[in-house]
């Protein structure tokens, strides 16, 4: 997967969740949305995806009306197809039914070709000590980094 300019991420995501595996989805969108994306109001806070009758939605990611859509203007947390190869789904299937895993959209970009896409992570919800635990090591990190920075300045 290239690197591309992020137009949205998640920044809770990797507080609230183990991330296992990440893929790339295309987004379906509309208009108004694509140029509401491309201006960059959009917010990833409560998403999440969901496999329904075989297909992958993203539920609850917010995409604010664009300024000069008039009547034609979106829902801005309406509910968006995700498109993923068949293979893909199934897999998916598996691990979200069985492992208990969680699809979470991390970041959503435009491709080279112009093409709306959401990097969806399969996670799992950490608990309140594993976000202890992870805020305890950044931490010690910082501090780390600070005697050394500090050390180097002497």
């Amino acid at each position: 997967m290239a690197e591309y300019k992020a137009v949205v991420t998640n920044r809770k995501a990797r507080h609230d969740y183990h991330i296992l595996e990440t893929l790339e989805a295309g987004l379906v969108l509309t208009g108004t949305e694509v140029k509401s994306l491309r201006a960059g109001r959009a917010n990833l806070n409560d998403a999440f995806a969901r496999i329904e009758n075989g297909e992958v939605y993203l539920y609850n990611m917010h995409i604010s009306p664009y300024s000069h859509g008039n009547r034609f203007n979106h829902e801005p947390t309406r509910t968006r197809k995700l498109l993923l190869h068949k293979d893909e789904i199934r897999r998916l299937i598996g691990k979200t039914r069985e492992q208990g895993l969680t699809l979470i959209p991390l970041r959503v970009y435009f491709s080279e070709q112009g093409w709306a896409k959401v990097e969806l992570a399969l996670a799992r919800g950490k608990k309140k000590w594993d976000k202890r635990e992870a805020m305890a090591e950044r931490d010690v990190r910082r501090q780390a980094e600070r005697a050394m920075k500090d050390r180097a300045l002497r």
